[in-house]
C-alpha cells in the first residue's frame, strides 16, 4: 500500500554545494539517502515528493560540509497482510513467478497459483497447468492476495513478500488489448446497421393490428349472417301470399288502407326487417 508522510531526518550538503539553492540540495542528498531504502514500520521510501522547512545548518569538528533537520513529505510503500494487489509477471522461475508490485517483487510460489498441478515449461519459459489450459507468461497481470511478509532494513533486496492466487477473484487478469477488442465487439453489436428497438416496435404493431383485424372480421361475418336470416319477404295476412313489401296499393284489393291493415294486424310487418 502506497502512503504520503511527513518525516523528519538530517541531510549533509558538501562544503562544494554551498553556494546551489539550498531546498534543491536538500532535496538531492535527501533522495540519495533514502530513496530505496526500508524502514521496517514505514516501508519502503518511494520518493521524496517536497521539502517542508530546512533549519539552520550545524557544523560538527573537523567536518567542512553543513547539516541540517529537514521536515518533508515522501511516499512510501509497504505491503500489507491480506491485501489484494495486482501486478506483472517480471519473472518465471521453476519454482514459481515473481511478480512486480510497485518498487519490489514478490513470489507467486506454484503451490499457490491454481488448484492444478502446475510445472515449468522452460523452452517457452512459462508456467502451464497439467490438466487445465492454464499458463502463466512473463508479461501477464495477475491479482493475488498477499500471504507473508518479510522486510529486511540492512539489505531490502532481501525482503520476501509472498503471494496466493487460490482465493475466489484472484487468478490472472486479461490483457488490455484483449479487454479492448471484447468492448469493441460489444458496441458493434450494439450498434448494427439498425436502431435498436425498431424491428420490435415493427412487428409489435403489426401483431397489433392483426388483433384488431381478427376482432373486426367476425363482427362482419355476423352482421352477413344477420342479414342472410333476415326474411327477404313479408306475408300478407289478409290474403296469405308472400310479396317483398305490404303497398297501399295491394291492400286496395283488399278494401282496405294501410291504417286499417295494422290496426287489424298490429304484429303484422310490412317490409322485410319490420
Amino acid at each position: 500500500m502506497y502512503r504520503e508522510l511527513e518525516a523528519i531526518d538530517t541531510v549533509r550538503i558538501p562544503p562544494t554545494r554551498l553556494d546551489e539553492p539550498r531546498n534543491d540540495v536538500i532535496k538531492e542528498m535527501l533522495e540519495k539517502k533514502i530513496e530505496g531504502k526500508i524502514d521496517r514500520k514505514l516501508g519502503m521510501f518511494v520518493a521524496v515528493t517536497e521539502i517542508i522547512e530546512a533549519g539552520g545548518g550545524k557544523l560538527i569538528p573537523n567536518d567542512a560540509g553543513v547539516y541540517f533537520n529537514v521536515k518533508f513529505k515522501c511516499i512510501t510503500y509497504r505491503p500489507e497482510m491480506q491485501e489484494i494487489i495486482e501486478g506483472e509477471v517480471v519473472e518465471i522461475v521453476d519454482f514459481g513467478a515473481f511478480i512486480g508490485i510497485g518498487p519490489m517483487d514478490a513470489l507467486l510460489h506454484v503451490s499457490q497459483i491454481t488448484s492444478d498441478y502446475v510445472s515449468y515449461d522452460e523452452k517457452n519459459a512459462r508456467l502451464v497447468g497439467r490438466e487445465s489450459d492454464f499458463s502463466l507468461d512473463e508479461g501477464d497481470y495477475v491479482a493475488a492476495r498477499t500471504i507473508a511478509v518479510s522486510l529486511n532494513e540492512q539489505d531490502p533486496k532481501e525482503s520476501k513478500i509472498g503471494l496466493t492466487m487460490r482465493q475466489p477473484t484472484l487468478g490472472k487478469l486479461e490483457k488490455d488489448e484483449e479487454k479492448a477488442e471484447e468492448k469493441e465487439v460489444i458496441i458493434k453489436e450494439v450498434i448494427g446497421d439498425e436502431e435498436p428497438g425498431e424491428t420490435e416496435e415493427t412487428e409489435l404493431d403489426s401483431e397489433i393490428e392483426e388483433d384488431v383485424e381478427t376482432e373486426e372480421e367476425p363482427e362482419k361475418e355476423t352482421e352477413e349472417e344477420t342479414k342472410s336470416e333476415e326474411p327477404e319477404y313479408v306475408e300478407c295476412r289478409e290474403c296469405g301470399k308472400e310479396y317483398k313489401a305490404i303497398t297501399g296499393s295491394h291492400l286496395d284489393t283488399h278494401d282496405m288502407d294501410m291504417d286499417e291493415y295494422k290496426e287489424k294486424y298490429p304484429d303484422a310487418p310490412t317490409r322485410p326487417g319490420d
